[in-house]
């Protein structure tokens, strides 16, 4: 079993800015038992989600569950490592997501992003806060990491943009721009969007970011419009909701991002 890597002498854990509202008390012993038996476990993992935002940002909301993150061989251990406490375990997509339940409760035990791009790696817990969570320290997605992991989440139903918007605002000297930047490296126009809405949002906050990252995304933009369009009709939306892109696959005649384009033109008996 793999072990948590311990802190250096001058990581103290830090008092996170807020933790966001559990729904009642059961919740509260719940996440509290959760993140003690995890820190028992030593299994690595890293607090994620509503309480990562609530640490880097001071903002407060309700929450009903834990989102814990970990590396994708170890999110198999820590689904056994409960289990075998007498809880009941479900896979709910073997791609990024299991969940640890008791009673009404639950936490989802995350590795990677529904659409594949975000890989829990090596260099979240190198970059993880430690932080103290009620009896318990434990490490929190570091701000760089955050805005990553909700880039894509843009979903008719949720939507996070405004999570990173708030993380930029409060955090923006902890983010690694470069970095950052290597995670969305491929997907530099997602980055360029969050960009520009954070600038839209707070017009007087725009030196939150820094110019060369922008004059890099701009750039570009501007060396992109004068190629050719794709040959390849793909909707690249599905990568954000596959449901809400759904009929431009199915109706509209655009590639899905698997890949399922017209290969005809390369097939054809070219003798």
């Amino acid at each position: 079993m793999t072990s948590m890597t311990p802190h250096s002498p001058s990581e103290r854990p830090s008092e996170p800015l807020a933790l966001p509202q559990l729904v009642d008390e059961e919740a509260e012993a719940f996440v509290a038992e959760a993140i003690a038996e995890l820190g028992r476990s030593g299994i690595p993992f890293l607090i994620a989600g509503t309480f990562a935002v609530s640490a880097h940002t001071g903002i407060s909301r309700p929450t009903k569950d834990l989102d814990v993150f970990c590396k994708p061989g170890d999110y198999i251990r820590i689904l056994n490592h409960f289990k075998a406490l007498g809880y009941a375990v479900e896979i709910e997509d073997d791609r990024w997501l299991g969940k640890v339940f008791k009673g009404k409760s639950f936490f989802d035990v995350i590795f990677s992003s529904p659409n594949g791009t975000m890989m829990v790696s090596d260099s979240w817990f190198a970059n993880a806060l430690p932080v103290e969570i009620g009896p318990s320290i434990c490490q929190v997605v570091a701000p760089t990491e955050l805005v990553w992991s909700k880039s894509f989440i843009q979903l008719r139903h949720r939507y996070d943009g405004a999570d990173v918007a708030h993380v930029i605002l409060k955090a923006h000297d902890r983010i690694d721009w470069t970095r950052l930047l290597g995670y969305m490296e491929a997907h530099w126009e997602v980055l360029l969007i969050h960009i520009l809405n954070f600038r839209w949002i707070y017009p007087s906050e725009r030196d939150k970011v820094p110019l060369w990252l922008v004059d890099e995304l701009l750039s570009r933009l501007a060396t992109q419009r004068d190629l050719p369009l794709p040959q390849t009709k793909i909707c690249r939306g599905r990568m954000y909701s596959r449901p809400d892109y759904e009929i431009d696959v199915k109706e509209w005649g655009f590639a899905d991002v698997g890949g399922d384009s017209d290969l005809s033109a390369e097939t054809e008996d070219k003798d």
